[in-house]
């Protein structure tokens, strides 16, 4: 199969944190800043500060994201928002299975997959995070747990549909842990995840993108970016600093013009 040049990504999660000051100031210093055409830039703020974000975006050449969905459509759900809400507020991506949705929440694979497939039937953009714990790596299953991840998916979707989103890798072992992961580890569980992939399809696993969302820094971020199997990164800390996110953008430039060559 001839290589497959992916489209770059850098998205922005905000966590539970953000206000409307700093959706002022991302939106004025993206509205003014030359985003990388080869990069699909993405911030995922609270709900509660999406319609302003999508309104200061206009023009800008960035998006604008969710951080969860609930599965269902409507109904008696208090204080969930449905992906069909998102959309109308302007949201085109969402992430589905963040590591602290799983841990918080309790969100097991199934629960995850169904709003996934929710995503899509609100016509975003799923991006769907995966990845093992600190114990899961020491007792060498990650590779296991995070196959599983991707199938249990791939029981409610079938694989063009899983396609038409993004992976997201966090290892859960390398944050607040003190232990960080090399790009050569990071890479490695990328391949993997990509495999996994193309076991259903060889055209999809080589097309779909896959982000890496473990504690990406502007001064690690193009080791990272370089990697054969890493489009980009889901952004955490950084993602809340306009500079260090720029800087992140432009190394995720920078690293798709390479590997183009």
């Amino acid at each position: 199969m001839a290589r497959v040049i992916r489209r770059a990504m850098v998205a922005a999660n905000w966590k539970m944190n953000g206000s409307k000051a700093l959706v002022a100031r991302f939106a004025k210093a993206l509205g003014e800043a030359s985003l990388p055409e080869s990069v699909d830039v993405i911030v995922m703020p609270p709900v509660v500060l999406l319609p302003e974000l999508v309104a200061g975006l206009v023009d800008s050449g960035a998006g604008a994201g969710a951080q969860d969905l609930h599965a269902q459509p409507s109904g008696a759900y208090t204080g969930e928002i449905a992906g069909g809400m998102l959309s109308e507020a302007g949201a085109r991506w969402v992430l589905t299975g963040h590591s602290e949705r799983r841990q918080y929440n309790a969100e097991s694979n199934d629960e995850v997959a169904t709003k996934f497939a929710a995503a899509l039937r609100a016509d975003l953009t799923p991006v769907l995070c995966v990845g093992e714990t600190l114990e899961e790596r020491d007792a060498g299953r990650e590779e296991e747990v995070v196959t599983r991840q991707i199938r249990d998916v791939l029981n409610i979707v079938d694989v063009q549909d899983l396609g038409k989103g993004v992976l997201a890798y966090e290892p859960v072992w390398a944050i607040g842990t003190g232990r960080t992961a090399s790009p050569d580890q990071a890479q490695a569980m990328h391949a993997h995840i990509r495999a996994v992939v193309a076991e259903a399809d060889e055209s999809v696993g080589q097309c779909m993108r896959i982000l890496y969302g473990g504690s990406v820094k502007p001064d690690n971020a193009l080791a990272l970016f370089e990697q054969d199997d890493i489009d980009g990164g889901l952004i955490g800390g950084a993602g809340l600093e306009i500079e260090s996110f720029l800087s992140i953008v432009g190394a995720a430039g920078a690293s798709g013009a390479a590997k183009a060559k």
